[in-house]
């Protein structure tokens, strides 16, 4: 099977190829624009399967096929709404919600590899698609999260949250009451999930909100020490590549 990624997300991509890669799917080219998909398609052969995001970096994927007649089959990868995005499941097409399961993901390609030939074209109304689809534009984010402790279930809202931290391979959130919890996801996939404009990675370990911040202190090196309410396990620091990008948006 020859697939391609095309998602405007860099990480989101490299994670996704990696899923692919665990099933022995070998992904042929990753691209993040419009532009550069119409370029692609134009030079080289259509693969059998495409994983395509609906909002890139210079337009809607839509774009893409209003310019190439492309003959591939289309699954979305996409972090719309889980019900606007049954409305258009059109031409045997599928969609992976964000963070993308891989048993979702499996499901979705063993669904290809039984319902469309290989050598068949979709024959695709992307306008009917963009119709349902509303305002793509309009990002929804990540209100609260489910953790379990013990046999129950907690629910975690984002302003009850300090901070995200990575250790030892896994993903903690730290709550202003001083308490942690794993979570099952990775700083990479709560970049996407979390409003910008809320939260800001500070490093390859951190993720925090702006109301958490308490202080902010020079540190060694051209980086900035941020200090937490109750957070103390560890230095939360500013990496230097990220100072002034975190500087513009503690300033918005």
């Amino acid at each position: 099977m020859k697939t391609i990624i095309i998602e405007d997300e860099k990480p989101a991509a490299r994670l996704l190829q990696r899923k692919l890669e665990k099933m022995n799917i070998h992904t042929g080219a990753m691209l993040h624009s419009v532009s550069e998909a119409i370029e692609w398609f134009l030079a080289n052969e259509h693969p059998d399967l495409i994983f395509l995001d609906i909002q890139l970096s210079d337009g809607l994927s839509f774009e893409i096929f209003e310019k190439v007649a492309i003959k591939s089959a289309v699954i979305f990868t996409t972090a719309y709404d889980e019900y606007a995005l049954k409305a258009f499941k059109l031409n045997s097409i599928d969609y992976l919600l964000k963070p993308i399961d891989e048993d979702d993901l499996e499901s979705a390609i063993q669904k290809f590899r039984n319902r469309i030939p290989a050598q068949r074209s979709l024959q695709i109304d992307f306008n009917q698609i963009r119709g349902l689809l509303g305002n793509p534009f309009e990002k929804h984010y990540k209100k609260r999260f489910t953790v379990k402790i013990g046999q129950s279930l907690k629910v975690i809202g984002v302003e009850e949250i300090e901070c995200f931290y990575s250790e030892n391979k896994g993903t903690y959130i730290h709550t202003k009451e001083n308490r942690d919890y794993i979570i099952d996801s990775t700083l990479e996939v709560l970049e996407q999930e979390l409003d910008p404009e809320v939260f800001f990675r500070v490093s390859r370990k951190f993720i925090i909100p702006l109301q958490a911040i308490r202080e902010i202190l020079q540190y060694s090196n051209s980086r900035l020490k941020v200090v937490l309410p109750s957070y103390k396990a560890d230095e939360v620091v500013v990496s230097r590549e990220k100072v002034t990008d975190f500087k513009s948006w503690i300033d918005k």
